[in-house]
């Protein structure tokens, strides 16, 4: 038979107190100098003790018999030089002796005061690291009299707070954004249900136009809400699963693109240019493909009528490459790195109609560098943008060429 387990006889322990390792930096490192300084003493004070009475006995000797008078007795020269050496050493003992405690509180005082000069530094990042919170990351330590490690740790520190300020600078933008990215769709929701709700007269024909305008209202909030998903996803800090990892050709991401957008292709009468060859690489077939995709969106819906779009892969500089380019509206090279921000449709209008939640080249570039490459874009002369991705090649592929 078990039986239930009862507290235990054993004693408790006693509380610890403040030890060696619960002291602070300063009296720790004050302590460690001050007993080196005296260990460097007492074997200082050692050594002198051994060479004095090797000295004494290296003075050459009186011949054996002599006497030596001290005062005003004779002693024989033997006891003379042992007399000396015990007196020479005695005096050496006693003088050590007087010094050695002077030593000892001096390098204590002078220890405590250099280092309390050498963590002062520190003392004022950690006071810093006290007062930070979210409103008040735009303070800096900015330590000019630091040198050394001390610098290079202030400057590492004042390095941080700059990316933490435009991390969460940028997530406040994202956020902003978002919410009023969705509260367009929702307000429209509302407006058409009250607005027919009110009219007691409402007919079939009204109820329908209503429908219509709930579904669009409805479809541009679901493709935000799966974009925003997508972008968390690919911004991941865990990166891309690796169960998830496949060989993948991108030029066979582009075909797919091109046939889901054949329609507005031709409501616009662009020409579509392909120049497609092997370009093999490795990672989540679904992440790619919606890297193509939203490539070959925004060369699409984000260009003139009668427009061209250009669609190339292949291998170049030991890395698989995919580019689209299209024409469109002037994007001045300066604003060209901002379509990379979420919410952003370059020259434009919000209102204009056109399709997409702004997160198309934010999707793009966080899933690109998920997956260990790099992408980069830039206008094209008479208006236009060029944007290129590069992935690491997957050399166990063989090559292909495509028209």
């Amino acid at each position: 038979m078990i039986e239930p387990a009862g507290p235990s006889d054993a004693p408790p322990r006693p509380a610890r107190g403040p030890g060696w390792r619960d002291a602070g930096l300063r009296p720790r490192l004050t302590l460690l100098s001050t007993g080196l300084v005296a260990l460097v003493s007492a074997l200082l004070l050692w050594l002198g003790w051994l060479l004095v009475g090797g000295v004494v006995g290296a003075v050459p000797a009186l011949p054996p018999g002599s006497r030596v008078r001290v005062g005003d007795v004779e002693v024989p020269a033997e006891q003379v030089s042992a007399a000396v050496e015990a007196a020479m050493r005695a005096e050496v003992l006693r003088a050590g002796l007087i010094a050695f405690p002077l030593v000892v509180v001096a390098a204590a005082v002078v220890s405590w005061w250099l280092v309390g000069r050498v963590l002062g530094p520190l003392h004022a990042v950690t006071a810093t690291a006290r007062r930070l919170s979210a409103e008040s990351l735009d303070t800096r330590l900015q330590l000019r009299d630091a040198r050394g490690e001390v610098a290079e740790l202030a400057a590492g520190f004042d390095a941080m707070l700059d990316r933490l300020q435009a991390a969460f600078d940028a997530q406040r933008r994202f956020v902003a954004n978002a919410s009023h990215e969705l509260r367009t769709p929702l307000s429209v929701l509302r407006t058409e249900v009250d607005v027919t709700l009110a009219d007691p007269n409402v007919d079939v024909a009204e109820l329908r136009r209503m429908a219509e305008v709930v579904r669009e209202a409805t479809r541009r909030a679901d493709e935000l809400i799966a974009g925003l998903l997508l972008l968390a996803r690919s911004e991941a800090p865990s990166g891309v699963d690796p169960a998830a990892v496949r060989p993948v050709d991108l030029s066979d991401l582009v075909l797919p693109a091109l046939a889901a957008l054949r329609t507005e292709v031709a409501r616009l009468g662009l020409r579509v240019r392909e120049h497609r060859s092997s370009a093999p690489t490795t990672g989540d077939p679904v992440l790619l493909e919606r890297v193509a995709g939203n490539l070959v969106e925004n060369a699409v819906r984000h260009n003139v009528a009668a427009g061209w779009v250009e669609v190339r892969t292949g291998v170049r500089d030991a890395a698989a490459e995919l580019c689209v380019s299209s024409g469109g509206p002037e994007i001045p090279a300066d604003r060209v790195e901002e379509l990379f921000e979420p919410f952003r449709r370059g020259p434009v209008d919000r209102t204009a109609g056109t399709p997409g939640s702004g997160l198309g080249l934010s999707i793009v570039r966080a899933v690109v560098h998920a997956h260990g490459g790099a992408v980069t874009a830039v206008s094209v002369p008479g208006g236009g943008l060029a944007v290129t991705v590069r992935l690491p090649v997957f050399l166990g592929a063989t090559t292909h060429s495509g028209a």
